[in-house]
């Protein structure tokens, strides 16, 4: 009697066991998926009069934006290992023609990054800088743009320089002025020759739980009083390495 007793209190702690773990894979999945489109909001308030003035003083600035892993991410039909787990949905699809090739790109918004283009938009003056072939970046910033019309200067790989495999991007053919223009961009060969006039960003994938543009707020929103950005971002060339 005590040893049936001792196995069936084994087999219902073994089955508790099992239906717990269940239970905590499907929070935790059902967590991430939530947390991929909750909403967010970044308090923008009313600037005072001191700050108003200083605005006044310094020249509006232009924030260059590269597209690939630095806002959103794709992969088209050729591509034998996806870096996007199988099922993903894309935020949506780009179909082109590429050396008279039909191609699907399959496009993945970095988190946040719709907020993220609005709040900038209202500081910056946006610049599209892609490595990538006109007919696709163009398509690309149409949907990011959404027909807002913040995204209207642009620039693609005809314009870029290729330099020992990689390209770089030449900040002065945009801005005479360097001290107002700056590059974020997850590649640091892409503005080797301006490290001074760049900010640094993680290259993203796929995973739902980064905030990486929305970290960035705090920062932007302070460099646009600066009379040059490089009085600040050329204190950050560690991040570079990294």
């Amino acid at each position: 009697m005590l040893k049936r007793l001792q196995m069936g209190l084994r087999a219902f702690m073994l089955l508790a066991s099992k239906v717990w773990s269940c239970f905590c894979y499907m929070f935790k999945k059902q967590y991430r998926a939530l947390a991929q489109y909750q909403s967010v909001k970044y308090e923008m308030y009313p600037l005072s009069p001191v700050s108003r003035h200083r605005l006044s003083l310094v020249k509006r600035k232009m924030l260059v934006l590269d597209l690939d892993e630095t806002l959103i991410h794709s992969h088209h039909d050729a591509m034998l290992r996806p870096t996007v787990k199988p099922g993903t949905p894309p935020d949506f699809v780009l179909k082109v023609t590429i050396d008279k090739h039909p191609v699907r790109f399959f496009v993945h918004k970095r988190p946040h990054v719709d907020y993220f283009l609005d709040v900038v938009s209202q500081w910056y003056e946006l610049v599209v800088f892609t490595a990538s072939m006109e007919i696709y970046g163009a398509a690309v910033a149409d949907k990011l743009d959404n027909g807002r019309g913040i995204l209207r200067r642009r620039f693609y790989r005809q314009h870029c320089t290729a330099e020992n495999g990689s390209y770089t991007k030449n900040l002065s053919s945009i801005c005479e002025d360097l001290n107002r223009v700056f590059i974020l961009d997850n590649s640091p060969g892409a503005y080797r020759d301006f490290p001074d006039n760049a900010i640094p960003i993680k290259s993203w994938f796929s995973d739902p739980l980064d905030v990486a543009l929305l970290n960035l707020l705090p920062v932007l929103d302070a460099l646009r009083f600066t009379h040059d950005v490089r009085s600040v971002l050329s204190r950050n060339l560690h991040l570079h390495r990294l």
